[in-house]
């Protein structure tokens, strides 16, 4: 059996997606993927050993230049490879109009995805042969299993779902001294948790002789990583690498603690022990999933009497981020003790 994927963004949408092929490869001996997905995160599907062909789409760029995307060919290349193979099934996972519509319409295949009850848009239902309800109050990587499941006719695993990935990157991981990530960098300034918090919490990691390590992409992440480091001895700014490499990083990380970004769902598909800070967004049903996986809510904190910036994340110390990583430490050195 070949089934083409549709999830196109973003990075924590496309990491979603993995645990849904590991349940159907369980299911069906031999079934093999190719998948759709926009080309800055076309590597992340091919770290799933059952995704054989991505197909990357550029939908954000094209739609804003659709007539030099019509003349540089690049759209009748993509249909080409589009069109390439006939799939038993088509399965769209995005739920979106635009993705209903720039793929499964043109691929070859039973189309399948969320009815109009489950879908996010719902004229993407328009395009699907077969459509199923799938309840929106559950995880969107537990959604994603079930719609998996119902269009190709297995049973969904009770156990919870694995992404299958870490394997990629086992050899690349490996390090002098324990140390963790911090994960500093998103893409909204009030997701920011504020700058003094970090630096008290690097201290105390340092204090217990772990490294830290903090990745960087833009030239403003470098200056806030710089800053945070303030030339303590026991933090690593990394060089700006790529995402498999930063990945492999987050792989090797005894546990991270994370701003809400795409990277804290990498740390949890790569089984790392991982604190994601929440303050004006809520983990709601995309938070972290998978084992030693934790959600902290500065509303859920009690009120402190501190002008920080931002003044969301006041009541979310560094001091209760520490106790609750010591305590990730804690049951993450226990559980590798029984394994």
């Amino acid at each position: 059996m070949r089934v083409l994927v549709v999830k196109t963004s973003s990075m924590g949408d496309i990491i979603h997606t993995l645990p849904a092929l590991t349940d159907a490869v369980q299911a069906i001996p031999g079934i093999r993927f190719d998948w759709v997905v926009e080309e800055g995160f076309a590597e992340i599907p091919r770290w799933h050993a059952a995704v054989d062909k991505v197909i990357p789409v550029a939908i954000r760029r094209w739609r804003k230049q659709p007539l030099k995307t019509w003349k540089s060919g690049e759209w009748q290349a993509y249909k080409q490879a589009l069109q390439a193979r006939d799939y038993d099934f088509v399965i769209d996972a995005q739920g979106l109009i635009k993705s209903a519509f720039l793929v499964t319409r043109l691929a070859k295949g039973v189309t399948c995805g969320y009815d109009k009850a489950s879908v996010t848009e719902s004229l993407a239902t328009s395009c699907y042969r077969n459509t199923y309800t799938v309840d929106r109050q559950q995880h969107a990587v537990e959604r994603i299993r079930q719609l998996f499941a119902l269009s190709l006719g297995y049973a969904l695993p009770g156990e919870k779902g694995d992404f299958a990935i870490r394997q990629h990157f086992l050899q690349k991981a490996q390090d002098e001294q324990p140390y963790l990530v911090f994960l500093h960098s998103t893409t909204r300034a009030d997701k920011h948790w504020p700058e003094a918090y970090w630096q008290q919490l690097i201290e105390r990691a340092a204090g217990e002789e772990f490294r830290v390590k903090l990745p960087w992409v833009t030239a403003e992440e470098l200056a806030r990583a710089e800053r945070l480091a303030a030339d303590n001895p026991f933090v690593d700014i990394l060089p700006k690498l790529n995402l498999h490499d930063v990945s492999a990083v987050i792989a090797g990380a005894t546990a991270c603690v994370s701003v809400d970004t795409g990277l804290s769902h990498m740390a949890a598909a790569l089984d790392r022990p991982n604190i994601t800070l929440f303050g004006p967004t809520d983990p709601g049903l995309v938070g972290g999933y998978g084992k030693n996986q934790l959600s902290l809510e500065a509303k859920m904190q009690p009120a402190v009497d501190v002008q920080i910036e931002p003044q969301v994340f006041a009541p979310l110390t560094a001091d209760i981020v520490w106790q609750y990583l010591q305590e990730t430490l804690r049951r993450s050195e226990c559980q590798a003790g029984e394994a």
